[in-house]
This record gives C-alpha cells, sequence and structure tokens, in this order.
C-alpha cells in the first residue's frame, strides 16, 4: 500500500499532507453520498469548468458484473476533487475492503482518474474430497462460500479453519485440509476441500494430583475422559474434547461435595499435545479440602406466617450425615416447594454453612426470604433445525407469564433432556436474560440436536429363545413431531416375532400418550410342554401423567391364539387347548415411580398395580391382578461408588376365571426372568405322566401353570475389580417363587385313545416355594447387555426343569 501511495503522490505531483483532517480521519472507508447527492455533484461539476489540478473525470475499467456507479460510491475521491493522494490511498482501501476485487489500480490521465479494478471470481461449485468422518451434509452448512457468491482468499482460510474445528471437535487434531481452487470460464471457480482425517487424536494419559480421599483409580471412573485402551475401540470417551474435560472438572466438584468435602476445589485442568499430535497427556489438578459431618440443621424464615419449624419435615438430611452439596440443593428445592403450595409463588432459598474446622462440622441454614417479582416475558427456542417448537414447549413446567422459578427451570431442562433428541453433554442449555421492563425476563432455550434414528440388526443368544437375529427400524422423533415410530422382528430357534408401534406421547397436545401395537409371535414351548403358540393381534392405548411420579395406561387387546403341534405323548390338558382362540381384553396399568432412573437405577422405589379383564367378546372370560413392586438401596454413602447397592423386588397375581375354565396359556408361569435356576416356566404345577398298561408313557409331565403367584428377588449389586468404563458389574442373588392353584373345573376329562369321558390325570401342585440362588454379571456392551447368571443353589421338587445357567445377549450395531 505504501508502493501504491508512493506511486499516486508521483503521478499527482504532490507531497502527503502533514495532517489529515478529523473529519477525513475518521471518515470510514465505505462512506457514500446518497445516489441522488452524487448525482448532483455531477451536474454541479459540469456546469463550471474544474478548477486546475482537480479531476474532470473518473473512468471505471475492468468490471464485469459490478456497475461503475456502484465503484465509485466507495471512492472519497469524486469529480471536482482535487487529487489529494491521501484521499485516493483511502479511496483504495475502500475498494479492496469490499472483498469485490482482487487488484485495484488507481492512475492518473491528464485531469482524469483512472480507476482499474479486476474483480473476484464467482464461486461456482464447493465440495470436499476426502472426508470420511464428516460428511458433505454437516461440513456444507457450516462454510462461509456459497455457491454464487463472490470468491475472497480470506474466507477460504475461514472455512479451512472451521473445518479443521469440527474435526477437532470429535478429536481430530492431526486433520490436515488443503484448498484447491480450479478456474473456470466467465471469472467462476471451485473450491474444493481436500481433507486427510487424519487418526484420532486420543487421551493417552490421565493424571490426577492432589487427590488422598479417593484413589486415582476411583476419580477416573468417575469422570467422562478416558485413557486409550484396546478395548474402546467402539467407545469415544478415549476422544480428546476440550468440552468434555471442562465438564470433568465440574462432575469432579459435584462428586467430592457429594462426599462431603465441602472446600474442594479443581485448581487446574490442563491438556498437553504430544510431539507426533497423536494424543493428549490430561492433568486435573485438586485441592481437596477437609471432611465435614452436619453439626445442626435449621430453616430461618423471613416470610410472613411461614414458620421455619414448620417447614423441617421436608428435609431428608440428618444431624451427623456427611455433608452432601446434591443433598442440600434437593432439600432447597423442597423446601421452596413446600412454600410455594402454601401461596408464596415468589421465594428463594439460600442454603448457608458454617465451618467448624477445629472439628470439622457444619452448621446448615436454610434462609428462607422473598424472591423477587419476575415475571416470564418469552420463552425462545434456538437450534431446533428438525424438533417442532411445540414438541419442546410442551416439555415445559412453567409458561409465559408465570412466575420465574429457577427450580421449575431445571426440571423442564431435565424433561427435555430426559427426550433423547438432544446431545447428552450440553445438549440443552437455557439463559435468562433482561426483558422489556425490570421485572421481566426472558428464558432463552439453545438446543443441540442428535440423529434419532436407529437401523438395528444383530445376532445373539438367550437361553429363552436360543440362537436369534433381529432387525429393526425406529424413529423417536418422526419428522420432528416428538412421535415414537418402529418395526422389529426377532427370528430365533424357540421365539419368533414381528411388531409394528407406533406412540404419541402428546395427543392432540394434551396430557395424553397415544399409540398402537401389531405383531406377529411365535414360541415353540418343547422346553416344558409339548405344544406350539401363535399369537397375531393388535393393542391400541392411551396413557396419560396423574403427576410426576404417578401415570396410567388403559390398553384394549384383540388377540388370535394359535395351539398347534402338540406332542403326541402331551398331557390331556394341552390336548384339550389346541386349536385357536380370541382373547378380547382390557387392561390397565398404573405406576408409581420414585426412581432415579428410568434407564439405570440406583436408588428410589417403583410400584405397578396391573389388571386384565377379558370377556368382552372373543372366547376367554377371566379377570387377571398382578402387583410388582422394586426398590433399590444404594451404598455409595459407605463406599464412595455407586456401584454398591441392593436391589430389592417383588410380585404377586392372581386370575380369576369367572366361572370358565380358562386356557393354560392365559395363567401365570414360574422360572427364566421371574425365578433364575429354573427354565422359563419350568417351576410350579406339572401334569403327572401317564403310562399305559404296559408301563408305556402316554403323556408328559408338561408345566400347566397356576392361577396364583407370587415372587420375591433379594439382590446385592457390586463392582468388579476391572476398568470401571468396561461396564461389568457383579452380583449375587436369592430368587423365591410360589406357584399354584392349577385344579381344572372339570372333573372328567376324554380317555386316552378314546372319546369317553374319566378321571382327568392327577396335576402334581404342592403349593411349595421354589428358590434359586447364584451369582450373576452383567456386561453393557456398545452390542447390548449381555446377563450371565449361574445359580447352582436350587430348592426344588418333582417335575421342576432346572437350568443352573442362563445366558442372555442381545446385540445391536
Amino acid at each position: 500500500m505504501i508502493r501504491i501511495r508512493t506511486a499516486l503522490l508521483a503521478l499527482a505531483g504532490l507531497t502527503p499532507m502533514a495532517v489529515l483532517s478529523t473529519a477525513d480521519a475518521q471518515a470510514p472507508a465505505s462512506r457514500t453520498a446518497p445516489p441522488r447527492a452524487q448525482a448532483q455533484v455531477v451536474r454541479q461539476a459540469a456546469a463550471r469548468p474544474p478548477a486546475p489540478g482537480t479531476i474532470h473525470r473518473v473512468r471505471v475499467m475492468g468490471n464485469q458484473r459490478i456497475e461503475e456507479g456502484t465503484i465509485r460510491s466507495y471512492m472519497l475521491l469524486q469529480v471536482g476533487d482535487p487529487f489529494d493522494a491521501d484521499r485516493a490511498d483511502r479511496s483504495l482501501k475502500a475498494l479492496y475492503a469490499t472483498g469485490l476485487f482482487q487488484d485495484v489500480k488507481l492512475d492518473r490521465d491528464g485531469e482524469t482518474l483512472v480507476v482499474r479494478v479486476v474483480e473476484n471470481p464467482i464461486v461456482n461449485r464447493i465440495a470436499f474430497e476426502g472426508n470420511k468422518k464428516l460428511t458433505d451434509a454437516l461440513l456444507r452448512p457450516e462454510m462461509t462460500l456459497k455457491p454464487r457468491s463472490v470468491f475472497t482468499t480470506a474466507s477460504v482460510q475461514a472455512d479451512r479453519q472451521k473445518i479443521l474445528d469440527m474435526y477437532a471437535a470429535k478429536g481430530r487434531f492431526a486433520t490436515r485440509v488443503d484448498p484447491k481452487i480450479i478456474r473456470l470460464d466467465q471469472n467462476r471457480v471451485d473450491v474444493v476441500y481436500e481433507i486427510n482425517d487424519g487418526d484420532a487424536t486420543l487421551v493417552s494419559r490421565i493424571a490426577i494430583v492432589g487427590n488422598k480421599a479417593f484413589s486415582e483409580n476411583r476419580l477416573s471412573e468417575v469422570i467422562n475422559s478416558r485413557e486409550d485402551a484396546w478395548w474402546r475401540f467402539l467407545s469415544t470417551a478415549d476422544l480428546y474434547d476440550p468440552e468434555r474435560v471442562n465438564y470433568d472438572k465440574e462432575v469432579l466438584r459435584r462428586y467430592y461435595l457429594k462426599s462431603g468435602y465441602a472446600d474442594f476445589q479443581v485448581m487446574d485442568a490442563t491438556a498437553e499435545l504430544a510431539p507426533d499430535r497423536s494424543s493428549f497427556f490430561v492433568t486435573y489438578t485438586l485441592n481437596e479440602g477437609d471432611r465435614y459431618r452436619i453439626r445442626k440443621i435449621s430453616i430461618d424464615s423471613k416470610l410472613r406466617n411461614i414458620n421455619g419449624d414448620d417447614l423441617m419435615g421436608t428435609v431428608s438430611i440428618e444431624p451427623d450425615d456427611w455433608y452432601n452439596g446434591d443433598a442440600v440443593e434437593r432439600a432447597a428445592e423442597a423446601i421452596a416447594n413446600e412454600v410455594r403450595t402454601r401461596g408464596q409463588p415468589f421465594v428463594e432459598v439460600k442454603p448457608r454453612i458454617s465451618r467448624n474446622r477445629e472439628k470439622n462440622e457444619i452448621d446448615l441454614v436454610f434462609e428462607v426470604v422473598e424472591g423477587p417479582r419476575i415475571y416470564i416475558e418469552r420463552i425462545d427456542i434456538v437450534g431446533n433445525t428438525r424438533t417442532e417448537d411445540r414438541v419442546i414447549r410442551r416439555e415445559f413446567t412453567v409458561a409465559e407469564g408465570d412466575a420465574f422459578n429457577a427450580v421449575a427451570l431445571r426440571r423442564s431442562r431435565q424433561r427435555l433432556q430426559d427426550l433423547g433428541y438432544f446431545e447428552q453433554a450440553n445438549g440443552v442449555n437455557m439463559t435468562p436474560s433482561p426483558g422489556s421492563a425490570p421485572d421481566k425476563v426472558i428464558i432463552t432455550t439453545q438446543v443441540q440436536e442428535k440423529a434419532t434414528g436407529e437401523f438395528s440388526i444383530g445376532g445373539g443368544y438367550s437361553t429363552d429363545a436360543g440362537f436369534l437375529v433381529d432387525v429393526g427400524l425406529k424413529e423417536r422423533n418422526f419428522l420432528g413431531t416428538g412421535i415414537d415410530a418402529g418395526i422389529n422382528g426377532v427370528l430365533a430357534q424357540r421365539r419368533s416375532s414381528i411388531a409394528l408401534s407406533v406412540t404419541d406421547p402428546y395427543f392432540l397436545d394434551r396430557n395424553l400418550a397415544a399409540g398402537i401395537d401389531v405383531f406377529y409371535v411365535q414360541t415353540n414351548n418343547v422346553e416344558i410342554a409339548q405344544y406350539q403358540e401363535r399369537r397375531i393381534g393388535f393393542s391400541p392405548r392411551l396413557g396419560y401423567e396423574i403427576n410426576d411420579h404417578l401415570r396410567q395406561v388403559w390398553s384394549y387387546s384383540l388377540i388370535n391364539r394359535d395351539v398347534f403341534n402338540v406332542g403326541e405323548n402331551a398331557s390331556i390338558y394341552v390336548k384339550q387347548m389346541a386349536g385357536q382362540s380370541i382373547v378380547s381384553q382390557v387392561s390397565q396399568n398404573i405406576v408409581m415411580d420414585y426412581r432415579d432412573s428410568k434407564l439405570n437405577p440406583r436408588s428410589g422405589f417403583q410400584i405397578t398395580f396391573g389388571s386384565d379383564y377379558a370377556g368382552i367378546g372373543g372366547n376367554e372370560n377371566f379377570t387377571r391382578l398382578k402387583v410388582d413392586a422394586k426398590a433399590y438401596v444404594p451404598l455409595d454413602r459407605w463406599t464412595g461408588n455407586t456401584d454398591w447397592g441392593f436391589a430389592f423386588a417383588g410380585g404377586f397375581g392372581y386370575l380369576f376365571n369367572m366361572g370358565q375354565q380358562e386356557l393354560l396359556i392365559d395363567r401365570f408361569f414360574l422360572g427364566g426372568e421371574n425365578l433364575r435356576g429354573f427354565q422359563l416356566g419350568g417351576a410350579g404345577p406339572h401334569a403327572i405322566p401317564q403310562q399305559n398298561a404296559s408301563g408305556q408313557y402316554i403323556s408328559g409331565a408338561d408345566s400347566v401353570g397356576g392361577r396364583l403367584i407370587a415372587t420375591g428377588t433379594a439382590e446385592f449389586r457390586f463392582p468388579l475389580p476391572l476398568p470401571g468404563d468396561l461396564g461389568i458389574t457383579g452380583r449375587t442373588f436369592v430368587d423365591v417363587g410360589l406357584l399354584t392353584q392349577s385344579n381344572f373345573m372339570e372333573k372328567l376329562c376324554p380317555q386316552p385313545n378314546t372319546n369317553i369321558p374319566g378321571p382327568c390325570p392327577p396335576i402334581f401342585d404342592n403349593g411349595k416355594p421354589r428358590v434359586g440362588a447364584g451369582v450373576g454379571v452383567s456386561w453393557q456392551t456398545p452390542f447390548g447387555l449381555i446377563n450371565l447368571d449361574l445359580a447352582p443353589f436350587v430348592v426344588k421338587y418333582k417335575y421342576d426343569q432346572t437350568q443352573i445357567f442362563r445366558f442372555g445377549f442381545g446385540t445391536r450395531f
């Protein structure tokens, strides 16, 4: 630019001005006069001869697409102005700053200012080559350059850096991007980014410094980042991600606060890139501080008509407990909710702690004060390119115009995260900002969507179904409407099925979950009885939430059942039900759910009451009741590890046959999932084998089920001495089950080889409980959950079919 300015000065025969005027110095490069004012200047210049040394004419050369008037509008020099070198220099800069030109020259030809320009090309096409880890569809929207936009070198370099940043977010810091420019006719170019994905940049070493209370191995299991290992070939936890490292700092802080370390701090988290750029060394520096117990708890209410002592019942913390930051937060939320139910919508609960560092004790005071009277003016949703706004808004527990409630917003965020439509880490962020008035706030909800479609194909083995092949197609957010739809097929040795399912969780935009299942199931029961069964039917359903923890589902089922391939030596009870039957039944389930997680519960309980009534048409008439309960007791308070805990389960069911003999297939069966150590349906009442006069068996010991069932399970879960991220946990268990009331209403049965009624063969039904005990292992793999149970200790009776080793495996990829 100095060279150009010097040339202009020489051309004009002028010397640089020593001082610029303030107006000129501050004038923006792109300053232009309005078109009408420009025309007036031109007319005035034509009306009187310009003074010597002034510009008589401006001539633009080299422009093809850009109008001459547009180019003149960017310049400070106009007709009638003197040949000022400084203003010429600034005109050059203004033209370059537009990004429209790759070269600009200003020359003087007598009293004419000649502007020579070379226009930047127009982008014809943007292409990517060599990219494998990020598709064109992901890269293209992030590019600044678009087809038919103006090409500039700066834009190419900026887009190159965006590609590198996107790969870095995927843990690939060794990626190389080389832009290639292909010149075309008519001043057009193709821009091709040649990409070498490179190897993933892994975390080769994680070091934790300053820890004393917990071992480095234990803390390494708490954080999400993982060291590179051969068995993580299907995981991304060992890829370096700066956001994950920052998230780990918060995870460590919450873990220590939960364990009583109220002064804990993460002093630093550093990541060093190896010289070959293939891996990172991540170091967390901690300051644990002391561990505190709670000495005293009190509630200090500043609100009228609200007594702090009356609120103590909402606090689940007890004196002498270890300080727990999560429990303190939950207690503050519980107090605030209780105050709101008493007619105080604007409330703020501030936990205050007073430390006694000598005794390592904390006095905990919950201060209840009147919160600011702030209302939600507007809720904005951004980032949802696919999911409809209404699908997101219906998960909010607050609405526009409501009082601002931070607790309700956190609950809304968790509800959105539980949908599974958004990324797990930072997939949903809610940011309040000032509204149009001091008492109003705008909530901006930023979401980051993820793929919700799933195509699965796999195989495996299960002791219930045998070797199997599983193929499925599922979309949990169909067309962004929140509808869950899927089709799944299983082909197995002993159980095959195909099922189509569609569910709208907010039918008619109300608190109604409506859906329908259409299915075909074929089961081979040869292991416990000599017959096969085929079911074809459909089941529409409708459910609703009564509150956050209570929901109810109603359904109607119309099923055609066919019992076929009955064995020649099957008992008369099995032979009697051969053929087709139709069941038409109404069912309901009411569920009370206080578990901490629906997918992997560690604390809380769940109670389910279900009932079926068959008799609205069809061939069957019975009522079936079932109650199931589960409870989870964590032991992390003593162990510091959430993998330690107890799980208890119990169930009770009864079938009323309403004056009509029910079929075997409608009864309860015991064994398998509800009683480990026994085959599926292999425990309990059996038809006693019958012999002919020659002593040969003419009927088998078939399992005939029962009308009354009771089960119970006690399970102790614990981690194994293996890397925690392998997802392998162990357990010991004791299962108890009872199945009885297998008698039949008919006292006479057709005799073998005749149609003459006679006494029905006896059934072995002693009504005594069966027991199975043993050990097991669960492995949460990327292919699915693998369960292995060994139950060598059983209490069994005559004709029971045992199963010491139980193995279940499903695979999806």
